[in-house]
């Protein structure tokens, strides 16, 4: 197998958040090119229509327009941001013109890297190469399947899977420098499956994994949807208790319709915290309302925020743990915050 087994984040070599808290400009930014996604998988709240209906939240993609402005608000930032991810809630290419968006980006200066993450129904040879060609240095690509039969039995999608192994394999052929990682939920998978998945993808991506569902998502029971009792973090780690969030010290999600949340799991837009239509990214990232988040977190007081105190993210998929710091960090922050 050509590819390494690893997750599609990287576990080693991070910043050590406690010695750059508090950041002048943030380390990751999400954007998000579209809200909606074509399939409807159990274990995420965008699968389930209902629940989004209920949210009154946008469904669509980003206009072109908005994400340009989005682009040059970074250049306000001190430095450029390390990673633009596009991605949060839909799929990215139900959005035509996120090649488009991508060369905007990488010919702005105002970003290092960017990396996007698909599950693949849309990912033609025609759909890919312009990407490509736009400067996308790294694609995470979804499987949720083995076979046309468990696609739609998972995500209610027609799914033709032969075609996806074949854009797969065009994908490591024509990909340049773009790294291509691809990862499965082993819930679904059988052990016969699992080694399948290794077999059909290890020779034609650079990393590859197989994770577990996670509770990540706040106030959205992944094991009652999907019926799956979860004992492990989502890379096969050992869940840990952690009460500080760390996202919201260096990353900031812009939603498709321009809303800012403060946390990429806000599927429900109770963290919102600015406009993009209206304000600049920079005004966001340190307005008051993200820093009343972030000093709400810093105090301890997690478990006083109704959506914050549900999030599985914290003890199934955290890379890092401030925890041991507060005490530390937040005097520097008060001084920071008052300043801003």
């Amino acid at each position: 197998m050509k590819a390494k087994y690893q997750p599609r984040i990287n576990l080693e070599d991070r910043t050590l958040l406690q010695d750059v808290i508090p950041l002048d400009t943030p380390i990751t930014l999400f954007v998000d090119p579209a809200s909606a996604c074509n399939f409807s998988c159990p274990f995420c709240p965008t699968g389930h229509q209902k629940l989004i209906d209920e949210t009154g939240r946008f469904q669509g993609v980003m206009k072109l327009d908005l994400f340009k402005k989005i682009i040059d608000d970074l250049k306000e930032f001190p430095q450029p941001v390390e990673v633009l991810r596009l991605y949060k809630d839909g799929e990215p290419f139900l959005n035509k013109n996120l090649a488009k968006m991508i060369a905007y980006a990488k010919q702005s200066g105002a970003v290092k890297y960017i990396d996007t993450t698909t599950n693949g129904s849309l990912m033609t040879p025609a759909r890919l190469e312009p990407v490509l060609e736009a400067g996308l240095d790294k694609i995470n690509i979804s499987v949720d399947g083995m076979d046309a039969g468990q696609y739609l039995e998972f995500t209610k999608y027609e799914f033709d899977f032969d075609e996806f192994v074949k854009s797969v394999k065009w994908l490591d052929q024509n990909k340049g420098a773009c790294e291509v990682s691809i990862k499965i939920p082993g819930d679904i998978l059988t052990e016969n499956q699992k080694e399948e998945f290794l077999e059909v993808f290890g020779d034609y991506c650079d990393r590859i994994f197989i994770e577990n569902f996670a509770p990540c998502w706040p106030e959205f029971d992944v094991e009652t949807h999907t019926g799956v009792k979860i004992q492990q973090g989502i890379y096969q780690q050992s869940i840990t208790q952690t009460d500080t969030c760390p996202y919201i010290f260096y990353s900031l999600s812009i939603n498709a319709d321009g809303l800012a949340s403060s946390c990429f799991l806000d599927w429900g837009r109770k963290l919102l915290v600015g406009d993009a239509r209206r304000q600049s990214v920079n005004s966001i990232w340190h307005s008051e309302e993200m820093n009343d988040l972030r000093l709400q977190h810093l105090k301890g007081k997690r478990n006083e925020n109704p959506v914050c105190k549900s999030c599985g993210q914290l003890t199934h998929c955290l890379p890092d743990n401030i925890d041991a710091y507060r005490e530390k960090l937040l005097p520097a922050f008060l001084e920071y915050a008052e300043k801003k």
